[in-house]
């Protein structure tokens, strides 16, 4: 039996499964700051009413899967959990101590596709990101 979220007039289940990228593909990133953006993530879908059911910080991309309520757009998450995660990234590891209206470190599209039946297949797909990569990594080495 599947559980539903409620709020005063609704009851839903709303996942997505999310991609996105830093500007350039960074491949950096993730050395200095990867476990701690994990939890940045988590707080700022908690200040939206969302959770992040599985997520995954490839060296170059960020794979979730987030459980959205039907009063916020997709659109206006995602926007803001790159937004302000932007702003932690200026501010906790460039070492910058001021407030980055302009600090853009996310490239500006993403992917979005919703989850239905298919949940424990995309949650699968997030969690085996890193050992997929690395077999078509050594696919390619191949001559």
């Amino acid at each position: 039996m599947t559980e539903y979220n409620h709020l005063n007039h609704a009851t839903w289940e709303c996942k997505y499964h999310v991609v996105f990228i830093p500007k350039y593909r960074k491949k950096s990133l993730f050395g200095v700051i990867r476990k701690k953006l994990g939890a940045v993530f988590h707080e700022l879908a908690a200040r939206k009413e969302c959770k992040i059911e599985e997520g995954f910080l490839m060296p170059d991309h960020v794979h979730m899967l987030i459980s959205i309520p039907p009063k916020h757009s997709v659109a206006q998450v995602i926007g803001f959990i790159k937004g302000k995660s932007s702003i932690w990234i200026a501010q906790n590891v460039e070492r910058k101590m001021k407030n980055f209206i302009g600090a853009k470190f996310w490239a500006r599209g993403y992917f979005v596709s919703t989850v239905g039946r298919d949940e424990e297949v995309v949650r699968a797909y997030i969690r085996n990101q890193e050992l997929q990569d690395k077999q078509l990594d050594q696919l390619l080495l191949i001559p």
